[in-house]
């Protein structure tokens, strides 16, 4: 379990407190090391340390407490890199969604300017796939390395075959090109509930995905 920064950067119950007697409103100053120098007369304004090791010793608590606490601070953000550029094509310009006659709605972020995908190839993109209420339910970013995957022979579900190789009124993705697709169920994943595991189910039944895709080539292991 992982501990919480703020517990370890919590002081310990107070051993030593001060404070004036002549304004018992005023905040007191505490000190979570111990020692054996006695204390000060109720009624000596006065604070001093006359106890070099109980002051190092007292820094040296503080000092490891920041230390550990910087070190789960940090942690959770190195852990968390690639979720920044996970969200990050949530984030993206919008564009008009065009319709083909198939329902498939589309739009191109940015026209690529390299070559279209060959039919039956491999081909690299990255892509983030959200429900129509815009919560994320998968990403090729949260992986760190863009999905490789065969167009146009229905190894994927039919909107992203269309949508990146084109076909009924939709012009084929460019590599370096971004689009956003607007895939309805019947070519989706049509009324059963799809990624289920042990009775949980990521994609209900009849679900309207959008995507953002970003064709970043072709596969470089494709037969010649």
């Amino acid at each position: 379990m992982a501990t919480s920064a703020l517990a370890i950067a919590t002081a310990k119950p107070l051993t030593h407190r001060f404070s004036n007697s002549k304004h018992t409103s005023s905040p007191s100053f505490s000190c979570s090391c111990s020692s054996s120098t006695p204390l000060p007369p109720p009624n000596e304004p006065k604070l001093s340390f006359n106890s070099k090791p109980v002051a190092k010793q007292c820094v040296f608590n503080v000092g490891v407490g920041l230390l550990a606490a910087s070190i789960l601070a940090c942690s959770p953000l190195e852990a968390d890199a690639t979720r920044i550029e996970y969200f990050a094509t949530v984030g993206e310009p919008q564009c008009e969604l065009n319709y083909a006659k198939s329902g498939l709605g589309y739009c191109d972020v940015i026209v690529g300017s390299g070559v279209e995908a060959p039919r039956g190839e491999l081909v690299n993109i990255h892509y983030t796939a959200r429900f129509a209420d815009g919560i994320v339910f998968d990403s090729s970013y949260k992986r760190a390395r863009p999905l490789t995957m065969r167009i146009g022979l229905g190894k994927v579900i039919k909107g992203l075959d269309q949508g990146i190789l084109g076909g009924e009124g939709v012009p084929p993705m460019l590599v370096g090109g971004k689009r956003r697709l607007q895939i309805p169920p019947n070519l989706a994943y049509g009324p059963e509930p799809a990624g289920c595991f042990s009775g949980d189910c990521n994609i209900p039944a009849n679900a309207t995905l959008l995507y953002d895709i970003n064709f970043v080539g072709i596969y470089s292991g494709n037969a010649k």
